[in-house]
């Protein structure tokens, strides 16, 4: 009765629930446990870039080399992070992952603006298109699982 009364008068509030159906906070949560996966993806993808200009280097310029290795690492210490983060059970930084998704734009413009030709401009050509790709599903994912979690932790 006290708990009908409280209702009437808006004091009280019955449940804490989510206004979401059931069903959309599963498939929220199982991208919230993909996210890991494709931090590590990522990371490895950033990995790739930075000794593409090593091991592909044919007849590259130094610049474009520089900016492949430096590159990729930032992206793949930036996606290492996130990973780090979510196996400790820490919400991803979505921060992290746009300047990763960003990153990745910048490869997508620098290939063929450095000069990049055959196998290394395809490799960082594709490199920033995945990068972009899963990196920007990667922020999509975290935003909804923290509607889900309702965790207002800190966002780096």
């Amino acid at each position: 009765m006290a708990d009908r009364h409280a209702e009437s008068t808006g004091s009280h509030r019955t449940m804490e629930r989510d206004p979401r159906d059931e069903s959309t906070q599963i498939a929220n949560e199982e991208r919230r446990k993909q996210t890991p996966v494709l931090s590590a993806i990522i990371a490895g993808l950033g990995l790739w870039v930075a000794l593409s200009g090593l091991l592909l280097d044919a007849g590259a310029t130094t610049t474009a080399v520089t900016n492949n290795l430096l590159v990729g690492l930032v992206i793949a210490l930036a996606a290492g992070y996130n990973y780090y983060r979510v196996r400790n059970d820490v919400p991803l930084s979505p921060v992290v992952a746009s300047l990763v998704a960003i990153l990745g734009l910048w490869l997508i413009v620098t290939a063929p603006a450095l000069g990049m030709v055959g196998a290394l401009f395809w490799s960082t050509f594709a490199g920033g298109i995945l990068v972009v790709g899963l990196s920007g599903w990667t922020v999509y994912s975290a935003r909804d699982a923290r509607t889900v979690t309702g965790d207002v932790r800190s966002r780096f």
